[in-house]
């Protein structure tokens, strides 16, 4: 006890050491050179991610994918990440990252939390008929509802994946809203007129893809409409 007590301690100090004595960067020239170092040296990768940060500000999402020419590109495109992942690792599409990779999802959002099946029949109908993967974003999904969707999954009739709203409250209601204008999809709750088992395809949202690992959820291209995407990123600034 203290031997872990001392690391404690020690740790504390080194922490408040680098805390005093950092310096925080602010010109491109400067993220590149940061870059570079953890790119093994590299300077062209190290160039490429300071353009990237630049384009994108602090509070952007910068991702790695591995492309199908020789040429190292840079591609800007709207998107969303936040803080939470699937439900159920029987979601998972690729073993061996341990992702879930969806190519044109639909997207369903609700505030509240689904249990029955009915509930989301008619969407998961909706995209087995289009042949779409189903994203669905809600407080919780339990109950019949998830294990309708896990069973769906592990037969092949249905790409489908299960994902917690992130937030509480309000925050939670917010962040709902921005992914409605980010991807063209209704929130469902208590004061949308239409109920969750009458939704029909229009109530769908859409992306030109989804990752979602056991942390993070990731989508990007909303189909939203971009002056929509574009007030609704002024008002949070």
């Amino acid at each position: 006890m203290d031997l872990r007590r001392g690391v404690q301690l020690a740790v504390t100090e080194v922490v408040k050491h680098l805390h005093a004595n950092r310096r925080l960067i602010t010109t491109s020239e400067e993220i590149a050179q940061v870059a570079t170092i953890s790119a093994n040296g590299d300077k062209h990768v190290g160039g490429l991610i300071a353009q990237a940060m630049e384009k994108v500000g602090k509070e952007g999402v910068i991702t790695v994918q591995e492309g199908k020419t020789m040429e190292d590109e840079l591609e800007i495109t709207e998107g969303m990440r936040f803080d939470r992942g699937f439900i159920s690792p029987y979601f998972i599409t690729d073993v061996k990252s341990q992702k879930v990779e969806f190519e044109k999802p639909l997207i369903l959002l609700s505030e509240k939390k689904i249990s029955q099946l009915q509930d989301i029949l008619p969407v998961m109908e909706q995209a087995a008929t289009r042949r779409r993967p189903l994203l669905i974003i809600a407080e919780d999904v339990d109950g019949e509802a998830l294990a309708a969707c896990i069973l769906n999954k592990l037969r092949g009739q249905l790409s489908v994946a299960c994902v917690k709203a992130p937030g509480f409250g309000d925050n939670r209601k917010a962040i709902l809203q921005d992914m409605g204008v980010l991807t063209g999809a209704t929130v469902f709750s208590d004061e949308t007129d239409i109920k969750l088992e009458k939704a029909t395809f229009e109530d769908l949202g859409s992306a030109a893809s989804a990752t979602i690992t056991k942390d993070t959820t990731t989508f990007l291209n909303g189909a939203g409409a971009k002056d929509s995407v574009a007030q609704r990123a002024e008002q949070i600034r």
